[in-house]
């Protein structure tokens, strides 16, 4: 094999996927390109299921490829990225799920991204869900977000002041992820059975703080994994809510102010969730309505501390 540069780091904290895990592994030791370009690092953040003997035993089966597996004790997905990152040897950060699976062209696509574009201070890609068994009846593009549906542009472009990358799919140079001291803890992301989500936006209204430009590409794809479970009206409320919790922290963070007109803008949204499902209702789609309405529901709930 010649020898190569190692040039990006992929971080894919787990917890309780061992049923998915090997699928992303191995969407990532089939990549098209050299395997010594490239590190893919699994932190299993206090799997309860088998986790660490499938990373144990695909680590063992793919010797000519750089796998590191190591745990975070603890609990949430900004601490477990955060441990991936800190050990990471390349001057680019990927961050995939445990139950994405890249394209074949994926880590090749983001290399010659950061080449062309020195401008660039993260990326993101697109995230296309793959329901299992099927696409449910209810699902609409306002609620899909929720289950990791992405699809930002069909073009390459800058995200504008407000939008940014999913947690699934994200990219950053190494040295800016250090400059924003990584992922902020008091947003852990999936705890438990907890959510306290948004880790992602404020990383990336941080870095668009400082000047930093993040792009999208629409070309840089994963498939996500939806399963049965992922569902279900309570697996929505977590998800939910989550977003809402994370916005409370944000937003009382910076100030009560700004919690207040966040509260305000949740208040807006609910109103317009009503358009939208009457919207589907003349379609002839009522069966989208409910969970488009119940969704900015259950944000509200999680914004207001319920």
């Amino acid at each position: 094999m010649n020898q190569c540069k190692l040039e990006i780091s992929v971080v894919i904290c787990t917890y309780n996927r061992a049923v998915y895990l090997p699928a992303a592994l191995e969407s990532l030791y089939n990549q098209q390109i050299n395997k010594d370009c490239y590190e893919v690092i699994v932190v299993n953040n206090n799997s309860t299921d088998n986790t660490e003997s499938v990373c144990n035993n695909f680590i063992a089966s793919h010797t000519n490829a750089h796998f590191i597996y190591l745990n975070e004790p603890k609990q949430g997905a900004s601490f477990a990225r955060n441990t991936g990152a800190a050990i990471a040897q390349s001057p680019l950060l990927c961050f995939m799920d445990d139950d994405a699976i890249a394209h074949p062209n994926y880590l090749s696509l983001i290399i010659d991204f950061f080449k062309t574009h020195a401008d660039a201070g993260g990326l993101g890609g697109r995230i296309i869900p793959k329901y299992i068994p099927s696409e449910p009846v209810w699902m609409s593009h306002f609620v899909s977000s929720l289950v990791g549906n992405f699809n930002y542009s069909k073009e390459i472009c800058v995200f504008s002041p407000n939008k940014y990358p999913l947690e699934s799919n994200m990219i950053i140079k190494r040295d800016d992820f250090n400059l924003v001291n990584g992922f902020n803890t008091a947003l852990p992301g999936v705890k438990g059975t907890l959510r306290i989500g948004g880790e992602g936006k404020e990383f990336f209204l941080k870095l668009k703080a400082l000047g930093k430009i993040i792009y999208y590409h629409p070309e840089i794809i994963v498939d996500h994994v939806v399963e049965t479970h992922k569902l279900t009206p309570e697996y929505m409320y977590r998800v939910a809510s989550g977003i809402g919790r994370g916005e409370k922290v944000r937003t009382q963070t910076i100030s009560q102010t700004t919690y207040y007109f966040k509260i305000l803008e949740y208040l807006f949204k609910f109103g317009a969730s009503i358009i939208l499902a009457l919207g589907y209702l003349f379609q002839g789609y009522p069966t989208k309505m409910k969970p488009i309405i119940q969704f900015r529901i259950d944000a509200l709930k999680g914004l207001l501390g319920y």
